[in-house]
């Protein structure tokens, strides 16, 4: 029996995290517009492409975070930045998991990390993971006490959801079947503001 090459194991591993899902050319232009192919990105660094999948493969780098329609892997662009600041790819988990004071909060946020679904921010690092946690916490809680009629309440709910806007990107469609529903900035962004608009001030 052949060995399975690693582009078709990572393929299988991806599909095994995200479900087999359609990309449709909608979504194919918006991920082509967030995220880079693999093999573009390791050319501008000199890298394997192939070492690169196999280091995915064994938890080392996460998986891409989309695969498209005509089975380019898409990563971020800045996708080896962490291991640049970790000192390689061998100092990565370490590194990371060391952001959070409970190991235990480290080591999952590690195993989410490495599954190549935190497309929910533009940027992913430990930094912009708690902040976004933070402020998605502090709007389940806003709204778990809503004061609409309170000019302070809306100002700091739309305080928050605005610096959230900042960190996620847009999503599409893909992401909703993988996810199983609504996103993040369906839920803590868009609904909110339509749900509680901003009080215009008079002039």
């Amino acid at each position: 029996m052949m060995p399975i090459d690693r582009r078709t194991a990572l393929a299988a591993r991806f599909r095994e995290v995200n479900g087999d899902h359609p990309m449709t050319p909608a979504d194919d232009t918006y991920v082509s517009g967030q995220f880079t192919v693999l093999e573009e990105l390791c050319a501008t660094r000199g890298q394997d492409p192939d070492e690169v999948r196999g280091q995915m493969l064994v938890g080392l780098l996460p998986l891409p975070g989309y695969l498209r329609s005509d089975g380019a892997e898409m990563v971020p662009v800045d996708l080896f930045a962490l291991t640049d600041r970790a000192g390689g790819v061998e100092r990565l988990h370490g590194w990371f998991t060391a952001h959070w004071e409970d190991a235990a909060e480290g080591e999952a946020e590690w195993a989410a990390y490495l599954s190549g679904r935190y497309v929910c921010l533009v940027s992913v690092t430990p930094t912009t993971i708690r902040r976004k946690d933070h402020l998605v916490a502090a709007i389940d809680a806003a709204l778990r006490a809503p004061s609409p009629h309170s000019t302070e309440w809306l100002r700091q709910l739309h305080g928050l959801v605005d610096e959230l806007h900042v960190l996620e990107p847009a999503f599409t469609a893909y992401d909703r079947l993988r996810f199983g529903g609504p996103t993040s900035r369906d839920r803590c962004i868009t609904a909110v503001r339509e749900r509680y608009p901003r009080r215009r001030v008079a002039a």
